[in-house]
């Protein structure tokens, strides 16, 4: 019988992963919608932060950043996305053992045992997304120059009427595509593994990294999914997100329940 911990305790034996298929991904969208529907009016006020964050930043980056970095900025506010939601990966969590769970416990998730790995997950998915912003910024002065564009319009006058600017927008692409796997492969399982269990961010991390080589074609179709939803949602002002988040962060606690086999993980208080 697995011990009750208030602290993170090491595992002897890596946690085992099972083999999902697209029926398992049906299956969490499906389960994270139901919960959406269950708890969206405890969560609104909650999922409205996301949307007003990202129009903040989308602001800073017109008025305080190079316009060059607006875009990559706002593509990059996918890679922080498991971080979002781990409040709700709570609220699914609270819900599944028959608990309340009123939109004043998607804080609950800074009580938990494990807060200092979450702490320590996020500051690297902050990183990654500095490095993304980093290398963008990068990219665009090795095809356009460091000279700012003079105007909205002369800027996207580069990217698209320009053989440089379409060249930099394939290359970008093609690197925001590895800045995308590197965080899914990170934190595919491994934040709602600290949200759920006492575990350690190097167990969390490393279950995740071995989810996703278990599964490589689901987790890319995972990963094709979420991207998908998140520009649905962010097309009317980013103001879609207030729906797409919550669910993604539903659907991708019920995929973590499929994926891990949490009998092996010690029990939360």
């Amino acid at each position: 019988m697995v011990a009750v911990s208030a602290r993170p305790v090491p595992l002897r034996e890596p946690v085992p992963i099972r083999r999902i298929t697209p029926a398992d991904l049906r299956f969490a969208l499906r389960e994270g919608f139901s919960d959406f529907k269950q708890m969206r009016g405890d969560i609104w006020i909650i999922a409205i932060i996301y949307p007003l964050f990202s129009l903040a930043v989308a602001f800073a980056s017109l008025g305080g950043v190079p316009l060059v970095l607006f875009f990559p900025m706002a593509a990059g506010l996918s890679l922080l996305g498991p971080l979002v939601a781990a409040g709700f990966y709570e609220l699914a969590r609270r819900r599944e053992l028959g608990l309340e769970a009123s939109w004043e416990h998607f804080f609950d998730v800074l009580k938990s045992p494990s807060i200092g790995a979450i702490i320590g997950v996020a500051a690297l998915m902050l990183a990654i997304f500095g490095g993304w912003v980093w290398v963008a910024g990068a990219i665009h002065d090795a095809f356009l120059g460091n000279v700012p564009p003079p105007s909205v319009g002369a800027f996207l006058g580069q990217l698209f009427g320009t053989a440089q600017g379409w060249e930099m927008m394939i290359v970008g692409d093609a690197v925001g595509l590895v800045f995308a796997i590197a965080v899914l492969t990170l934190t595919w399982v491994s934040m709602p593994m600290l949200v759920d269990k006492p575990v350690g961010g190097g167990t969390a991390i490393v279950t995740s990294a071995r989810a996703v080589m278990a599964n490589p074609l689901m987790a890319l179709r995972w990963g094709l999914t979420v991207a998908v939803l998140l520009v649905l949602g962010a097309i009317p002002a980013f103001i879609g997100l207030a729906v797409v988040l919550p669910w993604l962060g539903y659907a991708t606690w019920h995929l973590y329940t499929r994926i891990v086999d949490r009998s092996a993980l010690p029990a939360a208080e």
